[in-house]
């Protein structure tokens, strides 16, 4: 995203005025057990699916399941905020969804297991009601079924 001192009067002027949800009651959980035995997910907010999966639209609540073995060159974007830098992910989408470094922790003895699926989220949404009450839920209720006990949650 681009400084607000960068951006135009309109476009700071609409940036400002989006409401912002506040979560203050998150607690904290702390590890029940080390990280070495924990099974790992990655969740993300950048617009990423398979290639033959449906486009994400605006302000789209849904989400997309990528199996985590699949490979980064099988993915596409379809975010359709233009209020961030693309080349940074273009040239590497370890970036905004880092599942090759993710891989890498197991064989390195610092995570168990990685989760059977990863999920995408496409970020800027003007109304979080649907992630919050339905597909936030959801995607939470499949990666506590599939025993990830651990999420990265990247943003875009």
């Amino acid at each position: 995203m681009p400084r607000l001192d960068a951006l135009s009067d309109l476009s700071r002027n609409s940036i400002l005025a989006l409401p912002v949800d506040r979560n203050n009651g998150a607690p904290f959980t702390p590890l029940p057990k080390p990280l070495i035995r924990c099974t790992v997910a990655l969740v993300t907010s950048a617009g990423l699916h398979l290639r033959d999966d449906k486009p994400f639209r605006k302000f789209d609540p849904s989400y997309r399941v990528i199996p985590a073995d699949a490979h980064l060159n099988e993915l596409v974007v379809s975010h359709t905020s233009i209020g961030f830098d693309r080349v940074p992910m273009q040239q590497d989408l370890n970036v905004v969804f880092p599942l090759d470094r993710i891989r890498e922790l197991v064989p390195r003895g610092a995570a168990g297991a990685i989760g059977p699926r990863c999920y995408s989220f496409m970020g800027a949404q003007r109304d979080l009601s649907v992630v919050k009450e339905q597909t936030g839920p959801e995607v939470a209720k499949r990666l506590v079924g599939e025993g990830v006990e651990v999420v990265v949650l990247t943003p875009t």
